[in-house]
C-alpha cells in the first residue's frame, strides 16, 4: 500500500492533472460505469459533530474509494486540531487489494476547483478577465486555481472580512506563480463593488446569509459558489437565483439536501428544482448547453460528491504508483 501526506501529493499532483482525471470520471459516471451509493453520516451531537463516509466505484476500471471525514468543529478551540480531517482509502476492485491510503484535505480542495474549473470554462464569457474572490479561507485558493487554468484572468479581486487574510492570500499567489506577472492583484473592502466589476464570482464561504447583492451582479457574470454545504448556509440570495439564465449542480441529491440556498428559494416559492439546467456531468458531456448568449448570468453550486473523490484518487495512485511516490508499506 502507497501511503501518501498532504505536502507529498501536493507536490506531484496539480490542477493540470486533477481537471481531466474529474472530466474522465464524469464521462464515465455518464456512461453508467460508477457506483455511488449514498454517504453513510455518524453524528456525535454532544461535542456538536460528525463522521463522515463517501464510498464510491469505476466497476470499469475496477478500482474504488472511500472518503472518510471528520468534522469536530470544538477542535481548533480544545485541542488545536483542524475541524475537518480526511483520508481516502483506494482500492483494488478485482481482488480486494488496498492500494492506497490518501490524506484527503489538499484533494478536497483540488477537486473542488477542478470541478468549478470546468464549470467556468462552459459557463464564463470567453473574453472573461476579471476574478472577483469572497472569502480567503482554506477552499479558495484552489478555487482560483480552477479558474485560471481555464480563463485568461488579468484582475484579482479579494474580498475578506479579515484584511490581513486577503493579504496574504495574494501574496500566495504571487509567490507561487500562478498568476501572470501582468495580472493584478486587488483587496477590495467594498464586496457589492467588487461583484460590478467582475466576469466571474468565486464564493468560498461558510456563511448563514448572502455575502452580496444579487442587484450588483452585471449581465455576463458567472458564479462559483462551493462554501455553503448545509441547508441553513447561503451565499448568494433570491434576487441573485432569479437572475440566472442557468444553474448547474455538481449533484443533483447533494444539492436538494444540502445547498442553503437553492433549498431557500424553493421553499420560499422563488425557485424551484425544477428550474435547475443540469448536474455537471451533463454540461461536460453536452447534454445540456453552456453559455449561449453574452448577457446570461450563470452559477455554478457545489456541495460534493463521492465520484469527484474518486477521481482524484485514481489519479494520485496511478501517479504515484508510475514515479515511486508515497511510502510503501505491508499490510
Amino acid at each position: 500500500m502507497i501511503i501518501m501526506n498532504e505536502q507529498q501529493i501536493m507536490d506531484m499532483y496539480g490542477m493540470d492533472d486533477a481537471i481531466p482525471d474529474v472530466e474522465a470520471t464524469l464521462r464515465s459516471l455518464a456512461g453508467g460505469k460508477i457506483d455511488n451509493p449514498l454517504r453513510t453520516v455518524i453524528g456525535f451531537p454532544e461535542r456538536s459533530a460528525s463522521v463522515l463516509y463517501m464510498p464510491c466505484a469505476d466497476l470499469e476500471e475496477g478500482i474504488a474509494a472511500n472518503k472518510t471525514v471528520t468534522i469536530f468543529p470544538e477542535n481548533p478551540k480544545t485541542n488545536g486540531l483542524p475541524t475537518t480531517q480526511g483520508v481516502v482509502l483506494v482500492t483494488d476492485a478485482t481482488d480486494g487489494r488496498h492500494l492506497a491510503m490518501l490524506n484527503a484535505s489538499y484533494l478536497t480542495r483540488l477537486r473542488t476547483g477542478a470541478m468549478s474549473g470546468l464549470a467556468t470554462d462552459r459557463l464564463a464569457r470567453k473574453d472573461s478577465s476579471v476574478l472577483c474572490v469572497i472569502g480567503t479561507g482554506g477552499m479558495a485558493f484552489e478555487q482560483v486555481l480552477g479558474v485560471l487554468a481555464v480563463r485568461n484572468i488579468r484582475e484579482i479581486l479579494l474580498v475578506n472580512p479579515t484584511r490581513s487574510k486577503a493579504e496574504a492570500f495574494g501574496e500566495r499567489l504571487r509567490r507561487e506563480g500562478r498568476i501572470s506577472a501582468e495580472a493584478k492583484v486587488k483587496i477590495i473592502d467594498d464586496v457589492n463593488e467588487a461583484v460590478k466589476r467582475a466576469d466571474i464570482i468565486n464564493c468560498a464561504t461558510r456563511s448563514e446569509k448572502p455575502v452580496f447583492d444579487g442587484e450588483a451582479t452585471r449581465p455576463g457574470t458567472h458564479v462559483n459558489g462551493v462554501g455553503s454545504y448545509l441547508p441553513h448556509m447561503r451565499e448568494v440570495d433570491e434576487t441573485f437565483i432569479r437572475r440566472c439564465s442557468k444553474i448547474i449542480a455538481d449533484d443533483l441529491h447533494g444539492v436538494k439536501e444540502e445547498a442553503g440556498e437553492l433549498i431557500h428559494a424553493e421553499r420560499s416559492g422563488a425557485w424551484s428544482f425544477n428550474d435547475l439546467h443540469g448536474e455537471l456531468v451533463h454540461l461536460v458531456t453536452c447534454q445540456v448547453r453552456g453559455r449561449e448568449k453574452d448577457e446570461e448570468i450563470t452559477f455554478f453550486k457545489c456541495v460534493g460528491a463521492a465520484y469527484y473523490d474518486l477521481a482524484v484518487a485514481k489519479g494520485v495512485y496511478r501517479k504515484a504508483e508510475a514515479g515511486g511516490h508515497g511510502v510503501q508499506v505491508e499490510v
